[in-house]
Parts: structure tokens; C-alpha cells; sequence
């Protein structure tokens, strides 16, 4: 924060260190026109800033909620293929991990989701796959088949521990600190900077201005409440794991 007060006042140091040199120069003469290249130059920088600024606060989340969604598919898919696998598995071993795989599954779902809304994780989710990775790495098989459905299932168990690890880092990211205050203040500089420069619109030339600030602060809105991945309109749900629930209920049922 002492950063960036120490260049904004740096910058404005360096505005008022030129306008005070080239005041001194008997062929400068003053700029007071609200149409002046003054006011065109910093009206138009103002706006290429207002620009840049939105875009960043529109498609950090949006790339987030993106790449977020992708990984709940790989998280679901990896624990599909992991009760696929647990068919294998020695004695009773795959009905368990296979119930185990439906409450975890479930519980992500019911009561998990919600907090990842505020980006929270719940605490119980990953001790149930740490439980469930050492039950079954605790197996003893017998054989080459029941080996090899073993490394299957800690493999596919692996993935799922990788993806809910990113998932846990989508439901905590944000934008960079401080960019949704500065999208408020370049935004309202926009709206307020023909003002400032002088014009003074009567009638129906401030239909435009008017128009200007609603859209501005409904997509300044828009960029707040895109601000997580899993709330607000470009929020990431639960579709891929009800699927993974779908798919768990229609291969036991194949068998």
C-alpha cells in the first residue's frame, strides 16, 4: 500500500514539476477550454486506464472460474475411475471404497459446496480421502490382478487429492488486492472528469453522461460479483460431481 500511495504521489509530483517549467516559457500559453489538448489527452488516458483496468477485473476471475470448472470435472472423473477400479480390490474391500467414494462424492456436493461460496473448504472432506488412501494402501493383495487394481485405485486417489488441492486454491483466489478500488476510482473519474475539466452539459447532453455511469457502475457491480469462482454468475457447481453420483448408480447397477 505504501508503494503504490509513494508512485501516485510520484506521478503527481512529476505532472506539477512540468506544468511548473513550462509555465516559465513565454511561448506557453494557457489551456482553460474543456475541448483543450489538456483536457483530450487526460480525458483519453483516463479512459484507456478506466479500460485496461476493468479488463483485468473481468478476466482474472473469468480465466479462474474457467480452468476452476475443468478441475471438478477431473476431480469427478478420477473418482470414477477409481470405483471402476476398486472391482478388483481383495475380500470386501470393494464395497467399501466404493461407499466411501459415494459419501465423499456426496459430501462435497451437499455441504461442502456451500462454504467453497465463501471461499472456505470444509476440514472433514480431505480427512475422508486421507482415511480412505490409507485404508486402502493398508490392503494386502493377492496376486498380480488384485496388485495391479491396488495401484489403480491409490493412483486414481492421487488424482483426486491433486485436484481438490487446486479446487481448495480456486475457491480461495480473488483478484490482486486493490484492483476492485481502483476500477471504483478510475470509473468515477470517468463519470465526473468533463466536470472537472470545465464543460458544464445542460439538457440532453447529460443523457450520455447519465447512460456512462449506469453502465459503468453496473459492470463495475459485475466485476465484484464475479469476484470468486464458486459465487456470483460465473459460479463453478456441483454438475460434475451429481454426474460422478449419476455414473456410481448406474455401475452398480451394471453389475
Amino acid at each position: 500500500m505504501v508503494a503504490y500511495t509513494l508512485s501516485i504521489l510520484a506521478a503527481v509530483g512529476a505532472v506539477g514539476l512540468t506544468a511548473l517549467v513550462f509555465r516559465r516559457v513565454k511561448r506557453a500559453g494557457e489551456d482553460r477550454d474543456p475541448n483543450g489538448p489538456s483536457a483530450a489527452h487526460a480525458g483519453a488516458m483516463l479512459s484507456a486506464m478506466f479500460l485496461l483496468v476493468f479488463a483485468i477485473a473481468i478476466i482474472v476471475p473469468w480465466t479462474t472460474a474457467d480452468a476452476a470448472r475443468l478441475n471438478t470435472h477431473a476431480e469427478s472423473q478420477a473418482a470414477v475411475d477409481a470405483y471402476w477400479a476398486a472391482s478388483g480390490l481383495p475380500g470386501s474391500a470393494p464395497e467399501e471404497v466404493r461407499r466411501s467414494l459415494r459419501d465423499y462424492v456426496s459430501f462435497v456436493v451437499k455441504e461442502e459446496w456451500p462454504l467453497m461460496a465463501e471461499g472456505k473448504m470444509h476440514p472433514v472432506g480431505a480427512e475422508r480421502m486421507d482415511d480412505l488412501r490409507s485404508r486402502v494402501n493398508a490392503l494386502q493383495p493377492r496376486g498380480d490382478e488384485e496388485e495391479d487394481a491396488k495401484a489403480s485405485v491409490l493412483e486414481q486417489m492421487s488424482a483426486i487429492s491433486t485436484a481438490r488441492a487446486q479446487r481448495t486454491a480456486d475457491a480461495a483466489a480473488a483478484p490482486p488486492a486493490g484492483l476492485l478500488h481502483l476500477t471504483i476510482l478510475t470509473g468515477a473519474l470517468v463519470i465526473v472528469f468533463p466536470f472537472l475539466a470545465g464543460a458544464r452539459p445542460r439538457g440532453l447532453a447529460m443523457l450520455p453522461l447519465v447512460a456512462t455511469a449506469g453502465l459503468l457502475g453496473f459492470g463495475i457491480y459485475l466485476s465484484w460479483d464475479i469476484s470468486r469462482a464458486f459465487a456470483g454468475p460465473l459460479a463453478v457447481g456441483p454438475d460434475a460431481f451429481r454426474g460422478a453420483l449419476d455414473e456410481f448408480a448406474r455401475i452398480a447397477g451394471g453389475m
